[in-house]
């Protein structure tokens, strides 16, 4: 039975390593498509800053 313990530990953790490496190799593929984003629409993007901002301002002003 220990043996059996023993063997699915590393299997688990082995699992759980490939999975952090996709979840991290997914972070940086968004990262790269946001900065892309801002690259090609800088006007896109500062609207919707714009907007985010005149929404904080709105919701305040509702509290």
């Amino acid at each position: 039975m220990a043996v059996d313990e023993q063997n699915e530990l590393p299997e688990a953790t082995q699992r759980e390593a490939k999975l952090q490496r996709q979840i991290d190799g997914l972070q940086s593929q968004v990262t790269e498509l946001h900065k892309t984003q801002e690259e090609a629409n800088p006007e896109l993007s500062s609207e919707v800053q714009s907007l985010k901002e005149k929404l904080n301002k709105h919701s305040k002003q509702l509290e």
